[in-house]
């Protein structure tokens, strides 16, 4: 008897701790609204924003408030077409996700060794480091590259191409630490290139923004001009609160609630409260935060601090250049091929996002030329020519990132067939997480 009491103490905490979630999709005329009703734990923002970013979805609007150890979490969600969610496996996906948000969760990467890099960015780097790989017969199944002032973190996941296992060998991590390190370390980067090899799972972009943090690329000066002059970032105090006020006015994007989260809660910020709200390209972000013993920022210098790393986080994913798409049939050597034909004609990869499916190649370059300018369309063309007209592809960007006044007004021509849909996009996320077999 005893015992059944404890079980059933056990469900109701259960129950109790786990997130309510509601979606509605008939409040809103041009958006889905997911709410979240949970116990407060640290992070549980992040994970719940992580759910919906990791899906590809844009984020227009949102409401966060928190009451003692209770929160609601209020999403206006659309596709990258600004459209809503009407697909119900997708639906259930979100719901379901949210629902168990406590327990976390991360996209599986078992089966691969996980390559870190940090290091001093320059014209030909990613080139480099792919032929050290190829030359140790390393697989690349994935992986991703940002650069911010002057400075690049990578996350790398491979495989061994003989035996397709994870690379176990002490030997062989030795060996693949010491030449990559040499690469990074360039003529004048001794001390702070950094390699690391681990078979750790984590979450690939919040990993970025550790490694970045870390390397503490937020206190160096831009050598490139950035993307997004109107960016502001403010921090006041609200000392009748007890709360901090964290304001942000830039360009809005994918994933840009994402990367500010982010990096309050890996700086040991709760967020108590925020509001969200978009308006064509603008995004404007208001949060109120407590340290985690519950008290407010305390000094000028904690204040610039906080300032400093919000405008590096959004500053690092912001897309540079032009945005480059290949498609093709995997195989060894390709990424160090491709990558040597850009640093032959002088492209600087800013950001890359490399991925495999089904033994195709799936890759996203962004691309300036050695200055950080836009490139002369007569050497992209130039660079498609000898990779692959039909490998290689320059696509516009989403059209959160432009505003969309005549959208209800014009009618869709043929050149919306270049934009992915609701369909497609997020079916193939839910695929390459593993969650469905086919996104055709």
């Amino acid at each position: 008897m005893e015992w059944t009491y404890v079980d059933e103490y056990e469900k109701l905490l259960f129950r109790m701790s786990s997130p309510r979630v509601m979606i509605d999709n008939a409040s809103c005329a041009d958006a889905t609204i997911v709410m979240i009703d949970s116990a407060r734990k640290h992070g549980i923002l992040l994970e719940a924003v992580q759910v919906l970013t990791d899906l590809n979805l844009s984020i227009k609007k949102a409401y966060i408030s928190s009451d003692g150890r209770w929160f609601m979490d209020v999403f206006h969600v659309t596709d990258l077409d600004g459209n809503k969610l009407t697909d119900e496996s997708v639906l259930n996906y979100i719901k379901q996700s949210l629902g168990t948000i406590h327990y976390g969760r991360s996209k599986s990467f078992e089966g691969l060794t996980a390559l870190e890099l940090t290091g001093t960015d320059r014209v030909g780097l990613l080139s480099e480091v792919f032929a050290v790989l190829l030359n140790l017969q390393c697989n690349v199944v994935e992986a991703n590259m940002w650069t911010h002032n002057g400075r690049i973190a990578s996350l790398i996941y491979v495989n061994d191409n003989d035996s397709g296992s994870p690379i176990e060998d002490s030997q062989k991590i030795d060996r693949i630490e010491a030449m990559l390190r040499n690469v990074l370390k360039g003529d004048n980067d001794i001390r702070s290139a950094k390699t690391s090899v681990s078979l750790a799972v984590t979450h690939t972009e919040r990993r970025l923004h550790q490694m970045m943090f870390a390397d503490r690329d937020y206190e160096r000066k831009p050598r490139i001009k950035t993307c997004d002059e109107s960016l502001v970032v403010a921090v006041q105090n609200c000392l009748e609160k007890g709360y901090s006020v964290v304001n942000i006015q830039c360009k809005d994007r994918t994933k840009l609630l994402f990367d500010v989260v982010c990096t309050l809660t890996d700086m040991q910020y709760v967020v108590f409260h925020a509001t969200i709200n978009t308006a064509g390209d603008r995004a404007s972000l208001e949060f109120f935060i407590r340290h985690l013993d519950g008290t407010p920022i305390s000094s000028e210098a904690e204040k610039q601090r906080v300032i400093l790393c919000l405008q590096a986080a959004i500053e690092r994913r912001s897309s540079q250049g032009v945005r480059l798409e290949l498609s093709t049939d995997d195989r060894l050597g390709l990424l160090a091929d491709v990558t040597r034909t850009f640093r032959e004609n002088g492209l600087n990869v800013t950001r890359a996002e490399i991925s495999t499916a089904m033994d195709r190649a799936l890759n996203v370059f962004y691309v300036t030329d050695a200055l950080g300018n836009q490139v002369d369309s007569k050497i992209i063309e130039s660079v498609r020519q000898k990779i692959g007209f039909s490998k290689l592809t320059v696509k516009e960007l989403p059209l959160i990132y432009h505003q969309k006044a005549e959208r209800d007004e014009a009618p869709m021509g043929a050149g919306g067939a270049m934009l992915l849909s609701l369909g497609s996009l997020v079916r193939r996320n839910l695929y390459n997480l593993g969650l469905i077999k086919s996104y055709s």
